[in-house]
């Protein structure tokens, strides 16, 4: 048996249309013992998941969107879970399937999905008020749970070397001083690391891209999904990256292993 746990989360952009592109293949050939999932996009029953409890991931816990086809978030894993939380306890958030809780042992893990904020300016306040309430939420719960790990879709770029472009994009949603500054506070005073920026300093590597102008193809990216692990829990931090060859979406999977 492993001394280590590897997580993945990974933005699928649509769960089924995943599949469709050989998620699963892409699953079983590597070596997860936690699969997360934002943006699935389904419910529960919509998805045939069989071929996942035969790679052994029997335990398969959602939070789907109540509008069909938006958002979710999904925990997977081959360790069964101590406990289960769905949601923050916000119906107003909580209805849209952004965060879903898991604790193994010690270690509380969060597959998190941030409102993004380009439709207009209703979402962006949508965004700011998710960003405080989520904030306090979880200096609340570390109080209870302080070996936190939050993994997810942030739909922020936090410094000038996770964007390709920063100059001509700071005035851009995902890209605003206002997130920015929230992005720097939550990996400050919130207590967290960067998991990806503490294994890789100086790298500049994107984890979404644009479907236009061949972006990708370019590299010319974000990056925006981020794995903030509670500082006391640095030293367990073995590796992050983040997978560049997974083609499965617009997003890349963000990969952490740690020290049981």
């Amino acid at each position: 048996m492993s001394d280590t746990l590897k997580i993945v989360s990974y933005n699928v952009n649509g769960i089924r249309a995943a599949l469709k592109k050989d998620w699963l293949g892409w699953v079983a050939a590597n070596d997860f013992d936690i699969i997360g999932i934002q943006e699935t996009k389904a419910q529960e029953e919509q998805v045939d998941l069989s071929g996942l409890k035969e790679l052994g991931f029997e335990h398969l816990h959602w939070h789907s969107a109540e509008k069909k086809g938006y958002s979710g978030v999904t925990i997977f894993s081959k360790v069964k879970p101590d406990r289960v939380e769905i949601g923050m306890g916000e119906e107003r958030f909580d209805k849209e399937g952004r965060v879903i809780r898991a604790d193994f042992g010690d270690l509380t893990l969060l597959k998190c999905y941030f409102p993004s904020g380009p439709s207009g300016d209703i979402r962006q306040e949508v965004k700011y008020d998710f960003l405080a309430t989520f904030y306090d939420w979880i200096k609340k719960l570390r109080q209870e749970r302080p070996n936190l790990i939050m993994q997810g879709d942030y739909n922020i770029g936090h410094t000038e070397m996770d964007i390709h472009n920063p100059k001509s994009n700071k005035k851009t949603s995902g890209f605003l001083p206002e997130e920015r500054a929230w992005m720097t506070k939550w990996f400050s005073e919130g207590g967290f690391v960067d998991a990806f920026r503490l294994k890789n300093p100086e790298l500049e590597k994107y984890s979404w891209w644009s479907y236009r102008a061949r972006a990708r193809a370019n590299n010319k990216g974000w990056r925006i999904d981020y794995q903030a692990v509670a500082k006391q829990l640095e030293d367990r931090i073995v590796g992050a990256d983040l997978l560049n060859d997974a083609v499965h979406s617009d997003h890349c999977p963000c990969w952490l292993e740690l020290k049981k």
